[in-house]
């Protein structure tokens, strides 16, 4: 192997602006509600679906951290530290 093919690549951050980043719920809420009614026998208010959605995003953010400082563009179940 040469030097180079043993390199890590240097990824460019690409990240999008803020304002074009959609603010979707990510989580199917009558799956959530229904677990956490079997689970714990709670109801779960619309609030709950949008601030897990911010955990969701804010974690993926940080996982995306990770997966570029290792030099890749796929993001793994690892990445979630």
């Amino acid at each position: 192997m040469n030097e180079e093919s043993t390199s890590k690549r240097i990824l460019v951050n690409n990240e999008t602006a803020s304002s074009e980043v959609p603010h979707d719920i990510l989580v199917v809420a009558s799956k959530l509600k229904n677990y956490i009614k079997a689970r714990h026998g709670l109801n779960t208010s619309a609030d709950v679906i949008e601030r897990i959605s911010d955990i969701i995003r804010s974690r993926c953010d940080e996982a995306a951290v990770w997966a570029r400082s290792d030099g890749r563009k796929t993001l793994m179940d690892r990445d979630f530290k």
